[in-house]
């Protein structure tokens, strides 16, 4: 009767403890990654305002334009200026015959007749979490992530195999673990930790 009444009180206070706490009050990395997988700053798909008609030569020489000329799906040729754009030289940007093809299936008929349209071209993945550090209930969480292109226009302005380096703040709520999604007096939130990302060696 008395080993009954021990067993009884032992499991009493295991499910006690079970209720007491759940797999969000300890910061693993494991969690953490959950964490930031999950969050609404992480999965935003990258979007990419395409423009056609008259640029700056700073915009035509921009890095994802020099992507579309190699791809051959935009052609410029010489143009004026207007007064909003300074310094000349000014290009007027067209869809080649391959590029209206490719964004054609990417966006919405009326919007392929704009001279200013988005195209969603790639989404985050979470490659690891490289570190944790925690003091009381708020922590530094340092990892690593990738683009994923989802489509060929992705594909050709984001490369899957780099590597970016990102540190967010989490703070330890009653509920848990949460994602800083503001910028308080310590961490940093996930929308700044992603604009901010250097290159992983």
């Amino acid at each position: 009767m008395r080993a009954l009444t021990v067993a009884a009180f032992v499991i009493t206070l295991l499910l006690f403890f079970s209720l007491a706490w759940s797999p969000r009050d300890f910061l693993t990395r494991r969690l953490a990654a959950d964490l930031i997988g999950r969050s609404s700053a992480f999965k935003t798909t990258q979007t990419f305002w395409m423009q056609t008609g008259v640029l700056s030569n700073k915009d035509y020489l921009s890095p994802e334009y020099l992507a579309l000329q190699h791809k051959g799906w935009i052609s410029a040729t010489d143009a004026p200026c207007p007064a909003n754009l300074t310094p000349a030289p000014c290009w007027d940007v067209a869809l080649t015959p391959s590029g209206v093809e490719t964004v054609r299936s990417l966006v919405p008929a009326a919007d392929a007749a704009k001279t200013s349209f988005s195209i969603s071209a790639a989404r985050r993945d979470l490659v690891a979490i490289t570190g944790v550090s925690k003091q009381g209930n708020v922590a530094d969480v340092e990892f690593i992530w990738k683009w994923n292109p989802m489509n060929e226009f992705g594909a050709a302005l984001y490369s899957g195999e780099a590597r970016y380096r990102s540190t967010v703040g989490l703070r330890d709520y009653d509920d848990g673990w949460r994602v800083l999604q503001s910028a308080p007096h310590f961490g940093q939130p996930l929308d700044d930790a992603l604009k901010n990302a250097e290159p992983a060696q």
